[in-house]
């Protein structure tokens, strides 16, 4: 286990959230993690007047004060410091109403109050008590600094710092009622990650898929350009499309379509990647801000990924997944004969049991061989489609139809996990199953695995068997069999509704889509990673 290094100072409101939870204190400070709720930004919004000016020394009603001591190993910025002579007395600005509790506040804001307040007694004030301003009721709260609290801010501190030190994440708290508020609920997976640590029940907290979306530009010569709060793709000099930066999740580029450097700013600073695709579905470059701040679950990665005990049970579980799922699709689907769908049971379990890489693999594509040759009898109308006719798995470059489908989607898939990866601190380039090499993003093929049959398979075989796609939406070039930009355009669309379906967990047992889920997947490999959980969960649909 990595270990983390706390700074020499740690902010007063790393205290509060200490105190509060020292699971969601550890996740901002040591692992860099943030989300925005309802609650966060109508904080921010209180905060708007005492934020206008800062200053290294103390004034009366001197607003947004920075101070520093290297004795307590804190440091604050005081919303307000109101001076009368020697006597001093900060005041912080709370979003929401007084609370009816007989202290006054609740202790995450006492102490966070009292850090501020002895900051105060090294600057040489006399400084006994505080005041909280609570904005929607409009009322003043004063706070004694008794020696009660005193000491319990200065006991906190010294654990926090301990708990820091030791590079250890708190536990999740237990069935809480700060879980279902709290903006990093999806980040911290409390639920999740108690029950696959020790069982119990699972409240569906992390389940919410945000509303946002893929803007996907693919007609070549396309630009994309920055209006306000709005992303406005223009073509041969004409308006042709819109999208808010709120709703966007990722802009997409492809056939040599581009953006401005207005667009690639923006969209790092809110943490929008923009990724880049040829038109025939390679997927070969990425733009973001900043790498997330996690180092800490890197490190794990990087370690896991050289540590065969570690590789070989998320390997295991990702190929039996894989098997399963491609079983049940064929099941559900198709018209195999029961002797196929037995022999891939015999893999899925033989999978399970494999103690190498090297017998995972020889598994692995023994079941595709099986698999692939009956994928033909999912199509619903092959007789009248003949151009349809599948015989087995070929890339680089796709002969037929089929297989150019297949592929197109899977570079989809691809990058979506590369993407999801990247966003919650993982390297998509390490993996723990696939090898790494130059240029192939290796744990975003691992991850992907358990997902091709239910993602991209299914969208191929639904876009043909629903008259999406035709025979005469393919063209051929020297031997390759590539798709035309409408029909490349339908099949994206297919994808995304995939995307936005929603099923049951099969874990976890509540509702979500498939979208929601890859980050689920992704920020449980983490905890494993983090030992925070004994094993990597399967994602095996029923």
């Amino acid at each position: 286990m990595g270990k983390a290094t706390t700074p020499s100072v740690i902010p007063a409101r790393m205290l509060n959230e200490y105190a509060y939870c020292p699971r969601l204190a550890y996740l901002e400070w040591v692992q860099g993690e943030w989300a925005d709720s309802a609650d966060t930004l109508e904080g921010k919004h209180a905060h708007r007047r005492v934020e206008k000016g800062e200053s290294s020394r103390p004034r009366i009603h001197n607003r947004s004060v920075q101070l520093t001591s290297h004795k307590l190993g804190v440091t604050a910025v005081v919303d307000i410091i109101e001076i009368d002579g020697s006597r001093a007395r900060p005041v912080d600005y709370k979003k929401g109403k007084k609370p009816g509790v007989s202290e006054g506040a609740y202790e995450p804001e006492r102490v966070q109050l009292c850090v501020q307040g002895l900051l105060l007694r090294e600057q040489g004030f006399r400084c006994n008590e505080g005041v909280i301003y609570y904005a929607n009721s409009k009322q003043r709260i004063r706070i004694r600094f008794t020696s009660a609290l005193v000491a319990r801010t200065l006991g906190l501190l010294a654990e926090l710092r301990r708990e820091f030190d030791a590079g250890r994440i708190p536990p999740p708290l237990e069935d809480s009622p700060k879980c279902p508020r709290c903006s990093l609920v999806k980040i911290c997976m409390p639920e999740e990650t108690r029950f696959l640590a020790s069982g119990g029940r699972v409240r569906p907290l992390a389940v919410e898929d945000p509303q946002t979306f893929p803007l996907v530009v693919q007609q070549p010569g396309s630009s994309v350009r920055l209006d306000g709060e709005q992303l406005v793709v223009h073509c041969n000099g004409e308006r042709v499309a819109a999208a808010r930066l709120g709703e966007t999740s990722q802009v997409v580029l492809m056939s040599g379509s581009s953006c401005s450097a207005a667009v690639i700013n923006e969209c790092c600073l809110r943490g929008i990647p923009v990724t880049h695709m040829s038109g025939t579905g390679w997927f070969y470059g990425i733009t973001m801000g900043m790498i997330h701040k996690n180092v800490q679950i890197r490190e794990e990665q990087f370690a896991a990924a050289r540590d065969p005990e570690r590789c070989l049970p998320v390997a295991r579980s990702l190929v039996r997944s894989k098997i399963h799922n491609s079983r049940v699709h064929l099941r559900r689907n198709g018209n195999a004969p029961e002797a196929a769908l037995e022999e891939m049971a015999g893999f899925a379990s033989d999978a399970a049991a494999a103690r190498t890489d090297e017998t995972l693999l020889g598994i692995e594509g023994s079941a595709a061989r099986v698999y692939f040759s009956h994928l033909s009898t999912m199509l619903k109308r092959p007789k009248q489609l003949p151009e349809f006719q599948f015989e087995n798995r070929n890339k680089r470059p796709p002969t037929d139809p089929i297989n150019a489908l297949l592929s197109f989607v899977y570079t989809l898939l691809v990058k979506d996990w590369t993407v999801c990866l990247y966003s919650i601190g993982l390297d998509p380039m390490m993996g723990l199953y696939h090898k790494p090499r130059y240029g192939k993003p290796a744990l975003a093929l691992d991850l992907m695995e358990p997902f091709r049959p239910v993602i991209a398979d299914s969208v191929v075989v639904g876009v043909l068997n629903n008259g999406e796609i035709a025979g005469d939406d393919f063209i051929e070039q020297m031997g390759s069999v590539l798709l035309k930009p409408a029909a490349r355009k339908r099949l994206i669309g297919a994808y995304e509704r995939r995307l936005a379906q929603e099923i049951v967990h099969p874990v976890f047992g509540y509702a979500c889509t498939y979208r929601r889920i890859f980050e689920i997947q992704a920020r449980l490999l983490g905890r494993y990673l983090l030992s925070e959980i004994p094993d990597f969960p399967r994602f095996e649909v029923r």
